[in-house]
């Protein structure tokens, strides 16, 4: 019995002896557990203010797009229905339409630079990179000239022309 009791002591002291060693070796050190609670309190900081933001701008979205219940109300009251474009959409409007006038713009620049073409003699437009010619040219080299100036423009897709060689009075005074 005294054997037992011996080896109950020995083995108790052990597992004391081992319990304390894997208390000490696998828990954080107490400067390793306060950064620890600290990455941990930043980091809901950190979450707590990006849905914040995130909430901030859905609405800012909201009252940009006329989407807040007041306005909803009153547009179903009046009209029955809710029609929106996407801001991409609006976004890509936007563009287009700047796109656009900077191809006008550059055209009317490239017109008024050439001695055969006059700028004030040919209107042009242009809607979603299709730009359209009208207006008086001296001959059918100049329409070709036009046309392709249009094209080489940077943000022009296409082009209509309706432009028209001018009569100088020429006509019927063949050879």
């Amino acid at each position: 019995m005294r054997n037992f009791f011996n080896g109950l002591v020995i083995g108790a002291l052990f597992g004391a002896v081992g319990y304390w060693l894997v208390q000490s070796k696998f828990r954080p050190h107490p400067r390793q557990e306060q950064h620890f609670e600290n990455s941990v309190a930043l980091m809901h900081g950190s979450a707590s203010n990006a849905f914040g933001y995130y909430s901030d701008g859905f609405t800012a979205k909201m009252e940009a797009l006329d989407l807040l219940p007041r306005q909803i109300k009153e547009e179903l009251a009046d009209r029955g229905m809710i029609v929106r474009r996407t801001a991409h959409d609006i976004g890509e409007s936007m563009v287009n339409a700047a796109s656009d006038k900077r191809a006008v713009t550059a055209l009317k620049g490239e017109y008024a630079a050439d001695q055969d073409l006059s700028g004030w003699q040919i209107a042009i437009s242009c809607t979603k990179g299709q730009v359209e010619l009208s207006g008086m040219v001296s001959s059918p080299e100049d329409i070709g000239r036009a046309v392709l100036l249009a094209l080489e423009t940077d943000g022009v897709r296409d082009v209509i022309s309706t432009l028209q060689v001018k009569n100088n009075g020429l006509a019927g005074a063949g050879p």
